[in-house]
């Protein structure tokens, strides 16, 4: 929303338009000449012309302003979402046509889905032909539904009834979230879970033969990849992740305490020496920002920092970040089952 001729939109307002939009709250009006130095105040609707002298402008009150263009904002998301779905639905036919043409030697086989609906929809697809293996990444996520945890169980349960075998990696805060608690106390067979601190985001590999990424941030579009190099990559990745991470269940592991300083902390302490702020670490580490503020506050106390730029010093003083932990006993994994040939 950007005005001709100002480079810029109603949410970083220039010099000018700020002080006469200001100069007209308070006033009630200002003249026309005055309002001429910054014609993008009635291009964004801040201000329109008296019905009783049209050379004199008055400001539309700002709460008014923001819902108007915070309107318009949503429209114009909804528009780029409606055209997100179209496309998709538009190559995902031709996609499908077999032809010389249609795929190009040395292009990896990617299918873009739309929607959570048709998401799940083809995990679901995919995991009903499944008898090996799943690997599954599942990050903090605060949103996801009771309706579908009961669906993913309801699947993951059929895999693991045909002798299939479940591997989930989650953040350490979710080792005691009740979706994660609850679901782990159903599931009846080869299922297994371990925790890091930071996980990427979110991946489903089936029988590494198929996987299934996110494509955009708030996942309502995902990748379906069958490329077996892709799908090779990203089964590399989960199981040297596999190998850092600390058993959750069957046999649940404590990671140990470092001079008073817990694996929390420690985790938080590494991101707080990367300068990041408490919502970044709070985001990186699974958790909601009051939480990353006591353990902070905790890491503080510990170390007897009394400000923000004192605790980092004391932390490269410390030392605790030099210092490995044991690592945990794990049980003894199972084989790798091969690949399925593709």
């Amino acid at each position: 929303m950007n005005t001709q001729g100002h480079g810029h939109g109603a949410e970083e307002l220039c010099d000018a338009g700020a002080q006469i939009y200001e100069r007209a709250l308070r006033e009630g009006r200002v003249s026309g000449e005055e309002a001429a130095a910054a014609p993008c105040l009635i291009d964004f609707g801040l201000l329109y012309p008296a019905v009783d002298d049209l050379n004199r402008l008055e400001p539309v009150a700002p709460a008014v302003a923001l819902h108007r263009l915070l309107r318009v904002s949503e429209e114009r998301i909804a528009e780029e979402r409606r055209r997100e779905e179209r496309l998709a639905e538009t190559f995902a036919g031709l996609m499908r046509i077999e032809g010389r043409r249609t795929e190009i030697e040395d292009s990896p086989a990617i299918r873009v889905l739309s929607g959570m609906e048709r998401i799940n929809q083809v995990i679901t697809e995919a995991m009903a032909d499944a008898t090996q293996e799943v690997l599954c990444i599942q990050p903090y996520n605060n949103a996801r539904s009771e309706a579908a945890a009961v669906v993913a169980l309801e699947r993951d349960q059929a895999l693991l009834d045909r002798g299939g075998r479940i591997r989930t990696l989650y953040q350490h805060t979710q080792r005691h979230a009740p979706l994660v608690i609850a679901r782990y106390e159903q599931l009846t067979g080869d299922a297994e879970a371990r925790t890091l601190d930071e996980v990427t985001e979110r991946l489903i590999v089936v029988d590494h033969a198929v996987a299934f990424i996110p494509a955009s941030k708030d996942r309502t579009l995902a990748l379906e990849v069958r490329h077996p190099a892709l799908v090779d990559y990203f089964v590399t990745t989960f199981n040297r992740l596999w190998r850092l991470a600390t058993p959750m269940h069957p046999r649940t592991v404590r990671r140990p305490t470092l001079n008073g300083i817990t694996p929390r902390q420690r985790a938080i302490a590494a991101l707080l020496i990367e300068g990041h702020t408490d919502a970044v670490i709070a985001d990186r580490l699974g958790m909601n920002i009051r939480t990353a503020r006591v353990h902070i506050a905790k890491l503080a106390a510990t170390l007897g920092s009394e400000s923000r730029a004192q605790l980092g010093y004391l932390i490269g003083r410390s030392g605790i970040l030099d210092q490995e932990p044991p690592a945990p006993q794990a049980p003894q994994a199972h084989p790798a089952p091969a690949p399925r040939q593709r």
